[in-house]
């Protein structure tokens, strides 16, 4: 079952990744997650995911598994990759095989990059640098969020790194643009622009952890005194981290970690629009992503405003809860961004499998958040590296019993579409009309 669901949804919803009952008679082999302290017994992203539940304390856990209200989006978004099935095909030579491609005009080792994410210095001390030396030893971008705890500048230094940031607009004009300002100076390859954040969604389960908005409960303050290793590794010797590259921003009285949070959501202007996109690719010159969409319209939008790529997610399921999953919009999305402008997708991602059927289904990439945060709770930049490796491997290997030498072989004749959508096959030439 998935954790996180409603309990009264997990029967109606299950998780693609869960026990195989299968292949177990009455509950014999007996299963379990790895759940001690060496990263190599970790074979799959759900063993570094159980090695993450054992170290964080619960507040922490709610607000990395969240997501809004009945937390239907967050479970659409897995059972999505679980509806499309593979179609391999055989005999063919799979001897030599690469998952290496062009992300923005360069190199990756594999298309995937790690997505924004805020509060990690909450998961691991130095969580974003963590991350940052991952993803540079994987030969993957690394997207920076606005809501960091480390210095864009010191992530910039991490040898041989594709830095990436992601741009929040709140307060006035003058924040984002110096924001810009900061990201240009430190030589970020492309910027990121979420959309779909200006409201900050309903984590209800997040939010039961606390006593007011910006004070946690006592329980919660004693669940996470049960949780030495997570003290020792995350809180001493500097205490609570905190969102060092817009702090300066923030009035004074208002600069704690949650009051500042809270701060910057009420700061957020909802009038966030096409024309602030305007505005903004006319400040920044480098390649510029449009991330949050889930419309086709919007994607239509996006590549006439003049961007570089665009993002299909709905951040995790942690904003409007109920969406579509960004991997059914897929093909359809495809079908529109040709040329130059890249396709990514983000959500949901916890195998190999799933990164090749995005990329069968029209992604150039895509971005992976809970995965990696699982390796760096589990144990720091090692852990985020191993959870990139398990990807790669997984991929690696799924990518030759799919009878495919390359990432540029991937097509829509490899998958099976689910009976409730239209099959992508029928779009191309010579198909089932």
């Amino acid at each position: 079952m998935q954790a996180g669901l409603p309990a009264r949804g997990r029967e109606e919803m299950p998780d693609p990744n869960r026990f195989a009952s299968v292949a177990q008679l009455d509950g014999s082999p007996r299963r379990r997650y790895y759940t001690g302290r060496d990263l190599r017994r970790a074979v799959a992203i759900a063993d570094l995911r159980a090695m993450a539940h054992r170290r964080l304390p619960r507040f922490v856990l709610e607000y990395l598994e969240g997501g809004a209200e009945e937390e239907a989006t967050l479970a659409e978004e897995r059972m999505a990759y679980g509806r499309w099935r593979f179609l391999p095909r055989q005999l063919v030579d799979v001897s030599q095989r690469s998952l290496h491609t062009q992300l923005l005009g360069a190199p990756a080792a594999l298309p995937l990059v790690i997505a924004p994410t805020g509060f990690n210095g909450l998961f691991h001390r130095q969580g974003d640098i963590a991350l940052a030396q991952a993803a540079a030893r994987g030969g993957v971008p690394f997207v920076q969020s606005t809501m960091s705890n480390d210095p864009l500048d010191e992530v910039a230094q991490v040898p041989g790194l594709r830095h990436w940031w992601q741009l929040y607009v709140f307060g006035g004009d003058e924040v984002w643009q110096e924001l810009l300002r900061r990201v240009e100076a430190a030589g970020c390859e492309a910027l990121v622009l979420t959309t779909n954040a200006q409201i900050f969604g309903n984590r209800e389960w997040s939010a039961r952890t606390r006593a007011s908005p910006t004070r946690p409960s006592v329980p919660t303050l004693l669940d996470a005194a049960l949780h030495p290793r997570w003290v020792a590794t995350t809180l001493l010797p500097h205490g609570l981290p905190a969102f060092r590259n817009v702090i300066e921003f923030i009035p004074r009285e208002h600069r704690g970690l949650m009051q500042s949070a809270f701060w910057i959501r009420a700061h957020q202007p909802t009038s966030l629009s096409w024309q602030t996109l305007a505005r903004i690719r006319q400040r920044w010159r480098r390649p510029l992503l449009l991330k949050g969409v889930l419309r086709l319209d919007d994607v239509r939008r996006a590549i006439d405003a003049g961007v570089e790529g665009v993002v299909l997610g709905s951040h995790g399921g942690r904003q409007l809860d109920g969406t579509v999953a960004a991997l059914d919009l897929l093909p359809a999305a495809r079908a529109l961004v040709q040329g130059p402008v890249a396709l990514y997708v983000s959500g949901g991602l916890r195998r190999g499998t799933d990164l090749l059927k995005a990329l069968a289904l029209g992604a150039d990439a895509v971005l992976a958040g809970r995965a990696p945060l699982y390796g760096l709770c589990a144990g720091g930049s090692a852990g985020a590296s191993r959870a990139l490796e398990i990807l790669q491997r997984e991929a690696h290997d799924a990518l030759g019993l799919l009878g495919a030498r390359s990432v540029g072989e991937l097509g829509p004749q490899f998958l099976a579409a689910p009976l409730s959508c239209e099959d992508p096959a029928s779009t191309r030439k010579g198909g089932k009309k």
